[in-house]
């Protein structure tokens, strides 16, 4: 099995989860999207993680320029999407760390964008990825619950500034839909 490794909070958590109960090899991804000044101590951090784990951690660098009219969150998810699955063996489970609330997220970003039910639907759980599978194994936790436990067992993770920018959808609605329909 092979984790796709952010050094977020979420990925953080999925490969010390799952590094504590393996029974089989596990072993660990990190995309350089080479998008940001701190991009190479984002993955000295993941790969320092994934050894305190005992999980062996490639890094892969990918150019995620946005082209011309292109959404620079777009681009770097296919070129993140196209290096895992370059780097994924036959059979293999990519697990990565979608959680409730992306599911959330996803769900009424594709229903504000005309999405139909297949798109509505939200993040499948298992599906085939490459020549093997995507698994997302924290789809039943919240970002809550993953932080609490996370905080508990004492990990560090990385937090990606771009994540607060209101200018993407995705942000607008963590930031400011999502509190004022939870309360």
């Amino acid at each position: 099995e092979c984790v796709a490794l952010s050094g977020g909070l979420d990925s953080s958590v999925l490969l010390a989860a799952l590094a504590r109960v393996r029974t089989r090899p596990l072993r660990a991804l990190h995309v350089d999207h080479g998008l940001h000044p701190d991009a190479a101590s984002w993955s000295a951090h993941s790969v320092a993680l994934a050894a305190r784990c005992g999980v062996a951690c490639e890094v892969v660098r990918v150019n995620a320029t946005a082209a011309r009219g292109e959404s620079p969150e777009a681009a770097a998810r296919v070129a993140r999407y196209a290096a895992l699955a370059g780097r994924l063996r036959s059979g293999e489970a990519l697990l990565t760390a979608q959680h409730g609330d992306d599911q959330l997220e996803t769900v009424l970003l594709q229903w504000l964008r005309g999405g139909g039910l297949r798109a509505v639907a939200g993040m499948r759980p298992v599906a085939p990825f490459a020549d093997g599978w995507r698994v997302r194994p924290l789809l039943g936790f919240t970002r809550k619950v993953l932080e609490g436990w996370a905080r508990g067992q004492g990990l560090e993770w990385l937090e990606d500034p771009s994540n607060a920018d209101p200018r993407f959808d995705r942000n607008f609605l963590r930031r400011e839909v999502l509190p004022v329909i939870e309360r």
